[in-house]
């Protein structure tokens, strides 16, 4: 890959996580970065959010995706358009390629920190790898968020439907209050992949670059990948063959992560019969989204639907804030699992490995 070129710049270190290197010295002290930089990302999430806007790189795809997308798609229904498909594709490519170079080049000038050797400049390469993995993950906006639906339903039927409009592209004008709050339940099980999960599940693969593919991807499907008109005024567009890619592309990332994060979802829930996770999971239009939907439905006991489309455990009774609240815990206990396990793996590379490479 692109990835190759920086590699005579950084010869002491190996560009990829877990990818041989001059000693294992060197590869466990990467490791040790590594596993550093997912505390560091995910305890600045808790502390502080998100960055500003004008520093914040989702935004920035966002930008990027907005400005191409004009000159894309046609402004009206089209047939058979396979000129509008492979432009978006050759122009999402392009993209991708851009956001991951830019990721390449940072984690670079964080590998070359390990030239120096370990100890402080080490911690600095977690750190700063930290921060620049943080913006591409969000869990406590993804809660805030959804925590705001179930305050504005609280408040009257409109309030919760405002609030929710904020964070689904389905139509809220109709949806009873059951409804909205399903919505609601619904985007924090989704969204624990696509803003947690999946981000560094890719990190873990390919480092920076791979969570920066992630987020584009999945930011590239939620502006391009849903089929019919969208945008407002003179900005609308129709996607039914120029948004194909896109959503086949990030169907493709997120199809491991997805049943990755219905797993955690349902562990951190005391368990649930797998086969019935699955036979729920298929319901829904989506590849991915249907397991971490069907794992949060299965372990609150209630039914997760969108009106005309699918209905994930039938059986089950409707959610009640209480149920809203479950389902933070249960996010929240995913969350906690997952930094207990990254500290516990780097003490045990602190402890065992770095001393006898």
């Amino acid at each position: 890959m692109l990835i190759h070129i920086f590699a005579p710049y950084v010869p002491y270190v190996p560009y990829v996580p877990y990818a041989p290197s001059a000693s294992s010295a060197s590869s466990g002290l990467w490791l040790c970065v590594l596993l550093g930089a997912v505390l560091i990302a995910l305890a600045v999430d808790a502390l502080w959010g998100e960055p500003p806007s004008r520093w914040h790189p989702v935004v920035w795809m966002g930008r990027a995706l907005d400005a191409a997308g004009q000159r894309i798609a046609p402004i009206a229904p089209t047939g058979r358009d396979l000129r509008s498909f492979w432009l978006a594709a050759l122009v999402w490519c392009a993209l991708a390629a851009i956001f991951m170079i830019v990721a390449a080049l940072l984690q670079a000038g964080v590998q070359g920190l390990l030239l120096w050797g370990a100890g402080v400049p080490a911690l600095l390469a977690a750190l700063l790898l930290g921060a620049l993995l943080k913006p591409l993950l969000a869990l406590a906006l993804l809660q805030s968020e959804v925590r705001a639906v179930e305050a504005a339903l609280a408040e009257s039927l409109g309030a919760g439907r405002a609030r929710l409009a904020w964070l689904v592209s389905r139509d809220v004008a109709q949806l009873s209050g059951e409804e909205v709050r399903q919505s609601a339940i619904e985007t924090l099980a989704e969204n624990l992949n696509d803003s947690v999960i999946a981000p560094l599940f890719w990190f873990a693969l390919l480092g920076l670059p791979g969570a920066a593919l992630y987020r584009f991807a999945n930011t590239a499907d939620a502006m391009w990948g849903y089929p019919g008109l969208r945008g407002q005024g003179d900005k609308q567009r129709y996607w039914q063959w120029a948004g194909k890619w896109a959503a086949r592309a990030d169907d493709l990332l997120s199809w491991l992560p997805a049943r990755i994060t219905a797993l955690l979802l349902t562990l951190a829930a005391g368990g649930v019969v797998l086969r019935q996770l699955a036979q729920e999971a298929r319901k829904t239009p989506s590849p991915n989204s249907g397991w971490p939907m069907a794992a949060m439905a299965l372990a609150l006991g209630v039914r997760l639907s969108k009106p005309a489309s699918y209905c994930l455990n039938a059986d089950g009774r409707a959610p009640t804030a209480q149920d809203a609240d479950q389902a933070q815990k249960i996010v929240s206990k995913v969350a906690l699992a997952l930094i207990l396990s990254a500290a516990t793996a780097l003490i045990l590379i602190v402890i065992w490995w770095l001393p006898r490479a």
